[in-house]
């Protein structure tokens, strides 16, 4: 770098900062996509899932390289006068091909479905990817525009709630609402998943119905805590699973409310929870 002439001005370091946590987030999908089809496979759309983030994870190391490589270029012109190179190098991520049905059938040679040379090859993509980009320093991003927030300006904590039965989730919204809470509700484990692999570091609870679609509570929970051991968790069920509960609890769950519950239970959990992570009681 020539001493009065930086390299990179304040939005570039701006830019390249946001798109390194971004693509950083977006590797970390990757890595749970991979493993949720691996324990899963062939049920819901952890394939395609994990196929959009693998393009999305190339555009965005490419948009990256770019940015970085022009700057570069810009700023050190070749002894010989040649203006530089355009900011396009020959650098480039190629995600896998999707499925198809043509090509649902193992491969003659290695005995492998195409759904798990997906996996692989996205596998390998990440970790490609992971090895040239360091996230940036953690920070308070603002909430993407299609995760919808009730009670957005209010002064206390962010709440994820987890809800099947959607009176039920609307009342304990506002209940939390009323209250200063900012509310995301979710009515089934794989949505709520894909919201904290988002926003989770900005999520201060989870609220969890036991009896989801899809997934169970339990299961949600242990793929909570593989994406924070942390997680601020508190079941909410009308039916007691109490050897499951235990489990759970054993693992760190930090509460449970029964159902049907007034506006006073609800907080009473709600708070102590809260301020149990606050001073990271388990």
């Amino acid at each position: 770098m020539i001493k009065g002439n930086p390299m990179f001005d304040q939005e570039d370091l701006k830019w390249i900062a946001t798109t390194s946590t971004d693509l950083n987030s977006i590797l970390q999908q990757i890595a749970r996509y991979s493993d949720l089809a691996r324990r899963h496979k062939g049920e819901y759309n952890y394939i395609d899932l994990l196929g959009e983030r693998v393009e999305l994870a190339s555009k965005t190391a490419q948009a990256l390289f770019d940015r970085v490589t022009s700057k570069i270029l810009e700023k050190t012109t070749a002894p010989s006068g040649r203006p530089p190179a355009g900011p396009h190098s020959p650098f480039t991520v190629l995600p896998p091909p999707l499925r198809s049905a043509a090509t649902d059938s193992p491969s003659p040679k290695t005995g492998l479905w195409k759904e798990d040379k997906i996996v692989a090859k996205a596998a390998s993509i990440a970790a490609q990817l992971g090895s040239m980009v360091k996230p940036a320093p953690a920070k308070t991003m603002p909430i993407p525009a299609d995760i919808k927030v009730k009670n957005a300006n209010g002064h206390r904590e962010l709440i994820l709630l987890i809800e099947d039965e959607l009176e039920v989730a609307n009342l304990a919204a506002e209940m939390l609402a009323e209250e200063g809470y900012r509310v995301i509700e979710t009515h089934d484990g794989f949505e709520a998943l894909r919201i904290y692999e988002r926003i989770g570091k900005q999520i201060g609870l989870v609220i969890l119905d036991f009896f989801l679609p899809i997934m169970d509570g339990d299961a949600v929970f242990d793929e909570l805590r593989e994406l924070n051991p942390n997680v601020n968790v508190v079941l909410s069920s009308g039916f007691a699973e109490q050897p499951k509960i235990n489990a759970m609890l054993s693992q760190g769950l930090r509460g449970f409310i029964p159902k049907p519950y007034t506006s006073e239970k609800l907080m009473v959990q709600v708070h102590s929870a809260l301020e149990a992570a606050r001073h990271d009681v388990r």
